[in-house]
This record gives C-alpha cells, structure tokens and sequence, in this order.
C-alpha cells in the first residue's frame, strides 16, 4: 500500500510539473506572468511533500492493514490528485476568489481523508500500540483544520490572506511531525 501510495504521488507532482507552459520568449521578463502559476506549483508541491513525508512516517509503525484502511487510503489519493487541477486554475486566475477558495476545500478534505486514515488505523491497532502512542492528540491536524474552514470562506473576501492561511499551515508542517520518530526512538 505504501509502495502504491508513493508511485501515485510520484504521478501527481509529474502531471503537476508539466502543467508548468514555458514561455516562448528568451528573456527573463517571460517568465514574470508565470510567477503565480509557479507561486502555486512551489506551495502544491510543497504539500505533497508534506503528505508523503508523514504518511511514510506513519507506515513505519503500522502494524497491519484492512480494506477500511485501504479505501481511507484511497479516498486521501483522490483529494491529492486534484491538487493539480486546483493548482492550475488558482496559478492561472492570479489567486482569484473562487480557485483560491476551491484549493482551500482540496485541502479541507485532503486533511480530512488523512484524519480519517488515522482514525481507521487507530481502529484496527490496540490502545496502546505504538501508532496509538505516537499519534496522540494531533494538535497539528486539528488547526490545519481550523486554518482551512477559515480561509475558504475568506477568499471570497480577502483571497490573499485565504493564500497567506494556507502557506502558514504549509510552514506548520513544513517540520516533520516527530511524534512517530520520538516514539520509535524510546
């Protein structure tokens, strides 16, 4: 599964990278009309780099599957996958409201099928399984959350501040969640 999961996000950053036009001209100033499509390509990618980090992370102390386990893992692969088309249309509409907001809800339910392939792990582990142990209270999870109800709605208002939410959450996790590490160690 976790080979699967790895080879699907290798596709998604790929179909991202060749999203990117390049531009016909020589110069340098062709490159400045793309600097919000790249803007959105450095966050995605940065997000799917977060994502793979720590669904490796969490692998490492998983001790067994189930097919609930599968389709949770599945429904995280679907929202990740529209993150290039998310990062597209917010990149090419220079950060207008309505693509601001929809990769604000790609995200919500990217976070959300991730919470839930934990709660379906945690479901099938005992209480005090190393996963359990190393999972803990996910003070991380729950404001990304947070970050993500706000800033949809705020893009219709502010779209800049909605990006700025959702670059902060990006820099949140931009750290490795050391939970499972720290737990491994001991």
């Amino acid at each position: 599964m976790e080979a699967f999961s790895d080879g699907v996000l290798a596709i998604i950053i790929t179909i991202m990278v060749l999203e990117l036009a390049i531009p016909h001209e020589a110069g340098l100033a062709a490159l400045l009309p793309l600097a919000p499509v790249f803007l959105s390509y450095v966050l995605s990618f940065i997000f799917l780099g977060i994502y793979w980090n720590n669904h490796h992370h969490l692998f490492q102390v998983v001790e067994h599957v189930d097919g609930r386990v599968l389709w949770a893992n599945l429904h995280l692969l679907f929202w990740l996958s529209l993150i290039p088309f998310v990062t597209g249309w917010m990149g090419e509409n220079q950060f207008a409201a309505w693509p601001v907001a929809l990769y604000g809800v790609d995200l919500l339910f990217a976070a959300v099928a991730y919470f839930l392939l934990t709660r379906a792990l945690l479901a099938i582990h005992k209480p005090d399984s190393v996963l359990a142990t190393a999972l803990g209270r996910d003070f991380k999870g729950k404001v990304s959350l947070l970050f993500y109800v706000v800033a949809v709605p705020l893009a219709f208002v502010y779209s800049w501040l909605a990006f700025a939410l959702y670059v902060l959450v990006a820099v949140i996790w931009l750290i490795p969640d050391p939970r499972i590490e720290r737990t491994l160690a001991q």
